[in-house]
């Protein structure tokens, strides 16, 4: 879906970034989100929360996995 309509942007392009190590600030320099006229902030920066939030938990399933083998 179509996150920022003024730079084009999906959620998916936001969470791409979001697992290459991004944060809010850094996805905004990047891609120019909610630089215009600003109605996606709120939705960029809830698919940027979402995605930082199942980074961690990927992480520690895999070492928890890690540690039982």
């Amino acid at each position: 879906m179509i996150v920022c309509v003024c730079r084009r942007v999906s959620d998916r392009e936001i969470a791409r970034h979001v697992r290459a190590g991004m944060d809010f600030d850094d996805v905004q320099f990047e891609l120019g989100v909610a630089t215009q006229c600003g109605q996606c902030e709120g939705c960029a920066r809830e698919v940027v929360a979402q995605c930082s939030a199942l980074q961690p938990v990927a992480c520690l399933h895999r070492e928890t996995a890690a540690a039982q083998a």
